[in-house]
């Protein structure tokens, strides 16, 4: 999968859907020149195994405007605790910069405060200073043959996400607010208040790497960890994957790894936006990473993007009905 399941042994981490990250995009907005969308997607197959966002949890859209892969610009989204009676949440959105970005805590400038998450088949679009954001249920945009997948590609031509929805966290930005060089790196992360402390349960930029590269015993280190350190942490293990699957020499590994460690989605905004330059809601991340992994003996998957998205903001489709 893209991100989804992205805990041990094929399980949210901590067995909590409300905090599985499953996909982060990064493109242009689509009727207006010089801001960026960003999205982070969350709660896989939604709303079957959480109908609600986790009010302990901050979720968090990172950005580094330097290179030095470590945060420069953060926007954390927290909720309410939901009212049981009425089913309703509220999402607040803050912005920090410099030092407080590198830190998980919600601070900074408050962007939004309490507004309505759309449980409903209508998104709820918001604006305010500057800054465009819908937090609700949504279609997952993310395609993929899974069933072929895990058959040892022999492909189904099904579409395993089809149907499924996620809870999708959309905000659109001025270009000035992610720094004054046209590439930025971004990724996203979920963490969890416990005892008084917050703790890292899942981060990720470029889709489908725990899957493919990650044992399961080092899942829960990889989701508490630091894009920065994860050149020296994982570019060893990682290699003897590539190795393993692709037949790559070490050399081709190690220039392979470049183009995902640190796991940090690289765009450069002058440039057209897909995948690896941000990633749009329609690129073909599966087919992508079928190619890298094999080698370049495996380059699809025959599973084309859903037809369902929405032209303009918040782009994610609407919700498929719950079966």
């Amino acid at each position: 999968m893209s991100h989804h399941l992205s805990g041990p042994n094929l399980r949210s981490p901590r067995g909590d859907a409300r905090l599985d990250l499953t996909d982060l995009f990064a493109f242009p907005a689509a009727d207006a020149p010089g801001r960026t969308v960003l999205i982070m997607n969350v709660n896989p197959y939604a709303p079957t195994q959480a109908a609600e966002f986790h009010p302990d949890a901050v979720y968090r859209i990172n950005i580094d405007s330097d290179g030095d892969h470590r945060a420069d610009v953060a926007y954390s989204f927290t909720f309410s605790a939901p009212d049981r009676g009425t089913g309703t949440q509220d999402v607040t959105v803050h912005r920090s910069t410099g030092s407080a970005a590198q830190n998980h805590q919600p601070t900074g400038d408050v962007l939004f405060s309490a507004v309505p998450v759309a449980f409903g088949d209508a998104p709820n679009v918001v604006e305010a200073n500057g800054y465009k954001l819908s937090v609700g249920l949504r279609s997952d945009p993310f395609f993929a043959d899974l069933d072929g997948i895990v058959d040892n590609f022999t492909w189904t031509g099904k579409d395993a996400m089809a149907d499924a929805n996620v809870f999708g966290i959309a905000l659109e930005v001025p270009d000035t607010d992610l720094g004054p060089a046209p590439t930025i790196g971004v990724w996203a992360r979920v963490s969890l208040s416990q005892n008084g402390r917050l703790v890292s349960v899942d981060r990720g930029a470029h889709p489908s790497l725990t899957a493919y590269f990650n044992a399961e015993n080092v899942k829960d280190a990889y989701n508490a960890g630091e894009p920065a350190d994860d050149w020296d942490t994982y570019r060893e293990a990682w290699t003897a994957v590539l190795q393993h699957t692709g037949d790559y020499t070490t050399e081709a590994a190690t220039e392979t790894l470049k183009l995902i460690l640190p796991d940090i989605l690289r765009y450069d905004r002058s440039r057209p936006a897909g995948y690896p330059n941000g990633r749009t809601l329609v690129d073909d991340v599966t087919s992508a990473r079928l190619t890298m992994v094999s080698g370049g003996k495996i380059t699809s998957d025959h599973i084309g993007p859903h037809t369902d998205l929405l032209p303009t903001f918040p782009h994610l489709g609407h919700p498929h009905p719950v079966k």
